[in-house]
């Protein structure tokens, strides 16, 4: 599969190849130091002629303590790590997709909210988590995600150039009628920025992504936070690229931050369609009726 940059000023995505970066960091605990850390990989993404950017879950700060967290919180608009991605965005003439930031959302609690920006800089689409993250782990460990987010209502999906984005959030990659509802809204390519635990990544990361991807005859770009963060976390890394077939076409084989770059054929996604129709054929049933 071959890729080049076309005569425009303004990269675009092809209709037979659309070079991808996944991006994958270990945000702090700031948006400040957040914005000194993605952005040089962003750049570095750009300048390998990557016309689409994914960057992970929490790309603008990762603080588990909720009180501090909520201290920090901006809106969108105001926050740093935003306005540094979009000032990228519009300087390259490239998508980013912001996989997430975390957000003031106005209320009590805040949002976790996925960002597609266009190549002039602008906010094409916004995305928030639909599923919250409440698991206690065997490990021990324990999440409540539910206690510092509001959950969104609305899957999305957005156009970036010639495809179309199905746009979710991590533990959402658990709820196949989500991925479902987007293919057939026309989405080809499913983002699923994260920040997965270590125990649960080493588990079902790669399991979990490459199954959305056959089911829904589409592409899946996984970008990922990784290692040991400031805020005392862990994070898995293994940033995936899957394929229409369920075929990996690049992972980063660690949890250290940097980027991969993968070409999509995006056409290969209506050949996987067609191929097993899976979409199509699916019946509507009834029962059995769900245990009390």
């Amino acid at each position: 599969m071959t890729w080049r940059r076309g005569a425009a000023s303004t990269p675009s995505w092809r209709a037979e190849a659309v070079r991808v970066a996944l991006v994958q960091t270990r945000t702090p605990a700031s948006q400040a130091a957040a914005l000194d850390h993605v952005l040089p990989l962003a750049r570095q993404a750009a300048d390998a002629g990557a016309t689409l950017i994914l960057t992970p879950e929490g790309t603008n700060i990762l603080q588990k303590d909720r009180d501090r967290l909520k201290a920090a919180l901006t809106t969108v608009e105001a926050d740093p790590v935003v306005c540094g991605l979009r000032d990228l965005a519009r300087e390259r003439g490239v998508h980013v997709l912001v996989g997430s930031a975390l957000v003031d959302a106005g209320g009590e609690k805040a949002a976790n909210r996925s960002l597609l920006i266009g190549p002039d800089g602008g906010i094409v689409a916004g995305y928030d988590k639909l599923h919250m993250f409440d698991v206690d782990l065997p490990t021990g460990e324990t999440a409540r995600e539910s206690a510092a987010y509001t959950p969104g209502d609305r899957a999305i999906t957005a156009l970036a150039g010639e495809g179309r984005l199905g746009l979710t959030i991590c533990y959402d990659m658990r709820f196949p009628a989500l991925y479902r509802a987007l293919a057939l809204a026309g989405a080809e390519v499913m983002t699923v920025p994260a920040a997965f635990t270590r125990p649960t990544g080493e588990a079902h990361w790669e399991i979990l992504l490459r199954a959305r991807a056959i089911e829904t005859g589409s592409f899946v770009l996984a970008p990922a936070q990784g290692g040991f963060h400031e805020d005392g976390r862990g994070t898995w890394g293994r940033s995936l690229a899957v394929g229409p077939w369920g075929e990996v076409l690049g992972v980063l084989d660690h949890d250290e931050p940097g980027f991969l770059v993968a070409d999509l054929d995006l056409p290969a996604a209506a050949r996987a369609r067609r191929s097993i129709p899976a979409l199509a054929n699916a019946r509507a049933f009834s029962g059995p009726e769900p245990l009390a």
